[in-house]
């Protein structure tokens, strides 16, 4: 289906990022296992919910190249990260997951910008936009581990995320 050709460092750029994508959704679901199995119901509910977004932006890569005429391509996905120390190392560990995720984006983004290739401007300013917010969140979550110190403060703040996730599955993903 040939439209607009993708200049070949932004199809590089775009297939990478895509399979980051699917790279990063393998790692969110290995952290959701690792807090389930401490019986942190919150926390992988919330891994889980990550997992799934990584998978939807994998989504919206694979179908800007399906537009524009270019067969994703599916690379090895290696394991992902399963053992963790404290939940504010697993924790870390998602907000370093995400850092590296918007390094990616931004990398995408400046092949696109250096080849005039407007679409996948536009495609990939989507993306910048919600790693803002995605880093705003694992920073806030980082910071909430680290001042649950008290007994029964994770346990607390395992719930806490729970019930944010209930309410937001009810309203539609309100933010709290």
């Amino acid at each position: 289906m040939p439209g607009v050709p993708v200049p070949p460092a932004v199809v590089t750029e775009i297939q990478r990022q895509f399979n980051h994508e699917l790279s990063a959704a393998h790692a969110y679901t290995a952290l959701a296992t690792w807090c389930a199995e401490r019986n942190l119901k919150g926390f992988a509910r919330f891994f889980h919910k990550q997992a799934g977004e990584e998978r939807e932006h994998a989504q919206r890569f694979m179908d800007h190249l399906l537009d524009r005429g270019v067969m994703p391509e599916l690379a090895a996905i290696p394991a992902p990260r399963t053992a963790f120390k404290s939940v504010l190392e697993a924790v870390q560990h998602a907000r370093s997951m995400e850092q590296l995720n918007t390094a990616g984006i931004h990398q995408a983004y400046e092949a696109a910008l250096a080849a005039k290739d407007y679409p996948a401007q536009v495609a990939i300013q989507w993306f910048i936009s919600e790693q803002v917010e995605e880093e705003a969140w694992c920073d806030e979550l980082v910071a909430r581990v680290e001042a649950a110190n008290c007994a029964g403060g994770m346990s607390s703040l395992d719930r806490h995320l729970e019930k944010i996730l209930n309410a937001k599955s009810h309203d539609g993903g309100a933010e709290d």
